[in-house]
């Protein structure tokens, strides 16, 4: 891939809003385990006395974007829209909701989200078999699409260039990045917001529960974050502040060796996607500063991708994992950890769960494990 300008970060996540106070809280992060619990508000929990999860932190969508028009809109919805007003203003494409610099024909978004649209689907349904099909709201139905939360962010944020929702799983966000860089090559537009998202719902955090991830470790979490990419000549021209460049890419995918796991870790497929990423962008392993990780407590998948990394970039490597801070975070998941890259770049300096920390962070590597043997890398620098 080209190397491209971050020019701006727009966060909804478990530690804050916005990048000020998201970075703010990245200079002294307190792991889930030792936060404070807190009653959950995205959902009715009172089934399931023992759920902690990691819920975005006092969110109030009215705060940026008004009481007007949210009351059809769904969680995920909401979180993406308020992250691409803080990523455009961020970015200074906005100011006081006005363009001030490009046009609305110029910018897009490409996303990702794992399991967006299934709060949406599990109200519908549930008042289709609890009360009556006739009482569904039609106005909430487009909530069920898995790109609904893209497009309405481009409805909100006035951006025409091009929408496109990538449903990748964990690797979405960091695969989003890919398809940015085709569409930036082919100047489909001339800047793109780039990320993810994923909201909690009581469907998606009993289907952790049913698949045992609960129990083993895995503490779900949410949040919204994304970062705009531009051409660098783009992002100079216009005198924005670059605060670092995606430089390298890669990705890769295992099959399991039978049909049977319905999900599974493959090692292999995050050394490919580590060694692809690396040499993308022309970065030697002991370049690499820090790793931001998607190590989250689940064990079979936190021992595969620290072995694919130690594998590549030795045992000495230094890891972080934003996910002990920020919950598992999915679809979400790579874009957290490229704004936690940010963060590390303003000086907050990584807290590693193995390895020594570097004297200053100049280059990241951030790497997302699936879930179904696929597995993304994106290598990271500060401006």
């Amino acid at each position: 891939m080209q190397p491209r300008a971050v020019t701006g970060l727009g966060v909804v996540s478990a530690i804050g809003i916005g990048r000020e106070p998201f970075f703010r809280a990245l200079r002294d992060p307190v792991p889930l385990a030792d936060a404070p619990r807190r009653p959950i508000e995205s959902f009715d929990a009172s089934a399931y006395p023992e759920a902690i999860v990691a819920e975005a932190l006092n969110f109030d969508p009215t705060r940026y974007l008004g009481d007007k028009g949210l009351r059809t809109l769904d969680r995920l919805t909401k979180m993406l829209v308020v992250a691409a007003r803080l990523a455009m203003v961020d970015a200074g494409f906005k100011k006081d909701g006005m363009w001030v610099q490009s046009s609305p024909e110029r910018v897009g978004i490409c996303c990702s989200n794992a399991y967006g649209s299934l709060e949406a689907i599990t109200e519908l349904d549930r008042v289709a078999k609890l009360e009556d099909a006739r009482y569904i709201n039609p106005a909430k139905f487009p909530n069920t699409v898995s790109n609904s939360a893209s497009g309405y962010a481009s409805i909100w944020e006035d951006l025409r260039a091009l929408n496109v929702s990538v449903s990748d799983g964990n690797c979405g966000a960091l695969d989003a990045v890919a398809c940015a860089d085709i569409y930036l090559d082919t100047v489909r537009a001339e800047a793109l917001l780039v990320g993810g998202a994923e909201a909690m719902s009581e469907a998606l955090y009993l289907a952790f529960c049913r698949l045992g991830a609960i129990r083993k470790g895995a503490r779900l979490g949410e949040g919204a974050a994304l970062l705009a990419l531009e051409p660098l000549d783009h992002a100079r021209a216009r005198r924005a502040r670059i605060r670092a460049t995606v430089a390298g890419y890669g990705t890769a995918f295992v099959a399991p060796e039978s049909e049977d796991p319905l999900i599974h870790a493959s090692s292999d497929a995050m050394e490919r996607a580590i060694t692809a990423a690396l040499a993308d962008g022309a970065v030697e392993p002991g370049d690499i500063d820090v790793v931001a990780s998607s190590v989250s407590g689940l064990a079979p998948f936190d021992a595969a991708e620290t072995a694919a990394i130690h594998r590549v970039l030795g045992d000495a490597a230094p890891i972080a994992a934003p996910k002990l801070f920020l919950g598992e975070t999915l679809g979400a998941g790579g874009a957290m950890g490229m704004a936690n890259a940010l963060a590390w770049f303003d000086g907050a300096a990584p807290r590693l769960v193995s390895g020594s920390p570097a004297r200053e962070t100049r280059t990241v590597l951030v790497t997302s494990m699936g879930f179904y043997g696929n597995a993304s890398a994106v290598v990271m620098q500060r401006a």
